[in-house]
């Protein structure tokens, strides 16, 4: 059992409950493009939802459209009921890039210092100097697996590390919906198991909302409950153990086979 957090949401069977992350209709395009198109889908408060799909297919569009950085051309986005462009209630949301940045200029800044960015609210010179938040930087880096590393500059953090650190800053306000883009991309195998088993049980013992933006079809099988099969319209939408070879080979654009051996998969 994860200790630290308290589950924020009540239970998810509760069907009267309502999407914590609705995309309706949605359109949008770049210099005329379409990225993507009537796109209609909503998350539930504890859902494990993954949206699959190849390169180019719009899954960031979404996630950028989730966090209201840019607005649909037709259709609406609504996270907790409002417009994300709107909404001031960010500190339910928690979100993990795809890599840390500031690696690449070897910004010094130590793990338990990023963390302690995820608890910013507004400018405030002091903030980073005061003692309170020591105690949930620590909590929340011993959550993620890697209390040891509190005072290890990023740039000397190994990318499964890096992703570990981009976790726990986006926990450390305790959030209800976590959302995702590719985080382990560059991670080796083990680390992405070790990244995977992390998310689980902040969703299965947590009862934390995850939408995880993702182009590989095991870990999606493996690690969701439900799934959203994008290539600029929806493909497939339902349980992730209810998808079909044809409706990956759709998506992909050539022939693709499920071949999986699990307590829900028979071998096909």
């Amino acid at each position: 059992m994860i200790q630290g957090l308290k589950n924020p949401i009540p239970d998810a069977e509760d069907t009267s409950l309502k999407p914590v992350l609705e995309f309706d209709e949605v359109w949008f395009g770049y210099d005329g493009e379409i990225a993507v198109q009537d796109i209609t889908f909503s998350v539930t408060p504890g859902e494990f939802m993954a949206v699959l799909g190849p390169n180019g297919s719009g899954k960031t569009t979404l996630l950028k459209l989730a966090l209201g950085l840019i607005k649909p051309q037709r259709g609406a986005v609504r996270i907790f009921g409002e417009d994300p462009r709107s909404f001031n209630g960010w500190s339910r949301v928690g979100y993990v890039p795809q890599r840390v940045e500031a690696v690449q200029t070897r910004f010094p800044a130590t793990a338990s210092e990023v963390v302690s960015y995820g608890l910013y609210k507004g400018f405030d010179p002091l903030r980073m100097f005061r003692r309170s938040s020591g105690k949930e930087v620590a909590e929340t880096l011993e959550i993620v697996g890697i209390p040891e590393l509190a005072d290890r500059r990023v740039s000397d953090m190994s990318v499964g590390q890096q992703q570990r650190m981009l976790i726990a800053r986006a926990l450390i306000r305790k959030p209800e919906l976590l959302l995702m883009d590719e985080p382990v991309a560059g991670v080796d195998a083990a680390g992405q198991e070790a990244f995977h088993a992390l998310v689980r049980r902040l969703n299965t013992e947590m009862g934390m909302t995850v939408m995880l933006i993702s182009h590989d079809i095991g870990a999606v099988m493996r690690e969701a409950t439900t799934c959203a099969c994008i290539n600029r319209e929806i493909v497939f939408h339902g349980g992730v153990h209810d998808i079909r070879s044809s409706d990956l080979s759709k998506l992909y654009g050539f022939p693709v086979d499920i071949l999986l051996h699990d307590p829900n998969h028979t071998h096909r």
